[in-house]
């Protein structure tokens, strides 16, 4: 029986690359393209619509808040809730044709969250900050230590079903979304593994690791996000 596969995309100002993004993802595996545009300025939500993809508008700045509307959406249609729901940025940085590689797993193997790792796969130069870079390995090291789960990156590509991820009840609102999902999961012993995906530079300027203040405050996020829930 066919899964069905929903994906979600959180896009704050990024009319270059999000129409690639979609153009790139598997039609023949995807029920829905589903694009949140967060309070963008530019065409972003012109360029999504024109590739095809639902588009909905959620004022309040931040990547959780983001994935929660477009979450809140999916799961509004009773009629036709999916299996799997695939989260992707909108940067272009990863290759949205590996979504077959991120949903395999559940798939063949019955796994319940899957992380697409930068950090196994095969990474531009250049592509990850130095910061990005030990803060991943930093974070990863703490869920280890604090939640006796092992990972290697908190990558924002993924898949996870449906019905873990609305167990997993998920709250934050802005950097520390990625690091709540995989710790949450530890703490309800859900069946997680990685696999290695490709990772490009952006097309664009990143609005965290683009700057001191964001790269800041995206650590600090994620390392309250991880003592938060000890």
């Amino acid at each position: 029986m066919k899964q069905i596969v929903k994906v979600i995309i959180p896009a704050f100002n990024e009319q270059n690359s999000v129409g690639k993004v979609i153009r790139d993802i598997p039609k023949d595996l995807v029920e829905e393209v589903i694009v949140v545009n967060n309070a963008s300025t530019d065409d972003t939500e012109i360029n999504a619509k024109r590739e095809g993809a639902t588009v909905l508008r959620e004022s309040r700045q931040g990547y959780g808040f983001a994935c929660l509307k477009g979450i809140e959406y999916v799961s509004s249609n009773l009629n036709e809730l999916p299996d799997i729901i695939v989260f992707i940025d909108a940067d272009y940085s990863d290759y949205p044709e590996e979504l077959a590689k991120l949903i395999k797993p559940i798939i063949t193997d019955n796994m319940d969250l899957v992380i697409g790792s930068r950090t196994l796969g095969n990474r531009e130069k250049g592509a990850m900050t130095f910061p990005q870079i030990f803060g991943n390995w930093l974070a990863t090291n703490l869920l280890l230590l604090f939640y006796r789960v092992r990972f290697t990156d908190l990558g924002p590509f993924r898949a996870i079903k449906y019905d873990r991820l609305m167990a997993l009840d998920m709250q934050d609102t802005t950097y520390g979304w990625t690091v709540e999902m995989q710790l949450k999961a530890a703490k309800k012993k859900l069946n997680c593994v990685e696999v290695p995906v490709t990772y490009r530079k952006r097309i664009g300027f990143s609005k965290i690791s683009g700057t001191v203040k964001g790269t800041f405050m995206a650590g600090y996020k994620i390392l309250w996000t991880i003592f938060k829930y000890i």
